[in-house]
């Protein structure tokens, strides 16, 4: 199960490098069923293993003249203040046990899980009925006070999970911030390290980290980020973005029937 963990993290990063987003959704599951970490502990690894191996993706970006820091600043920084509220105050204040909607009692580790999923369903239904449109180059970047609201609460709703946020920040940018598809995904791909970075150190005061571990994940992510941006300019982004959509949707399944049965028949 570890070798096959190994595997995915590649994929992880190949899906960042190559469609700016999914691959950080699939790291906590990874890191949950294949690693067996716990799924607190997972979701700050998870900041970490993203936010570190997203820069070579960045860098590349950079290079390309592709990055918009206004827009990753109106963005990024309310960004960042909702991940640190969701890590400080809003996962501390979940109960160890709780019922679910007045009928199902789950645990703490149980509702991340469950709440990751639903991400993952959302994640996926984007990236297999989405549909690319041409860039428009004459239209204008939008700056407004609307990115900034968007972005707190992307920031919150991702702190949470521990995941990158890339499904939920690159149509922000796209349709509110009116950025080009290629300097949203360039854009988004710099937001999601400085958030997932940011993160990771926050939780670093009160959690313990086999720095060991995770070093092996970041290579892995990191090369595959890499390949993910030299595979960009030879294959078909739009399939691959579908393909990986299905495979999303089908572990975001996965983790629902496995989670409801345990939280539904062995509480």
């Amino acid at each position: 199960m570890e070798l096959i963990g190994y595997l995915v993290a590649v994929l992880i990063g190949v899906s960042l490098g190559l469609i700016g987003s999914g691959g950080s959704i699939l790291t906590v599951p990874v890191l949950v069923y294949l690693f067996k970490v716990e799924p607190l502990l997972a979701t700050t690894y998870s900041l970490c293993i993203v936010g570190l191996s997203s820069i070579a993706g960045v860098i590349s970006k950079y290079k390309q003249k592709l990055l918009d820091f206004k827009i990753i600043l109106v963005f990024g920084i309310p960004s960042m203040i909702g991940v640190m509220l969701s890590r400080k105050l809003i996962l501390p204040s979940i109960p160890n046990s709780f019922r679910l909607l007045g009928f199902m009692d789950v645990s703490k580790s149980n509702f991340i899980m469950l709440f990751f999923a639903t991400l993952m369903l959302a994640s996926a239904t984007s990236m297999i009925l989405g549909k690319n449109k041409a860039d428009d180059l004459s239209i204008k970047p939008n700056y407004g006070v609307t990115l900034i609201l968007v972005g707190l609460i992307e920031g919150m709703v991702t702190g949470i999970v521990g995941a990158g946020g890339g499904f939920l920040i690159i149509p922000a940018l796209v349709l509110l911030g009116k950025l080009p598809m290629k300097k949203a995904i360039a854009s988004s791909l710099f937001i999601i390290t400085i958030k997932s970075i940011f993160g990771f150190a926050g939780d670093l005061i009160h959690t313990s980290v086999d720095f060991k571990f995770l070093s092996i994940i970041i290579l892995l992510a990191t090369g595959g980020i890499i390949l993910g941006n030299f595979l960009n300019n030879k294959m078909d982004g739009t399939k691959l973005k579908k393909g990986f959509g299905w495979f999303v949707l089908a572990m975001s399944i996965f983790i629902f029937i496995e989670q409801l049965f345990f939280s539904a028949y062995l509480k």
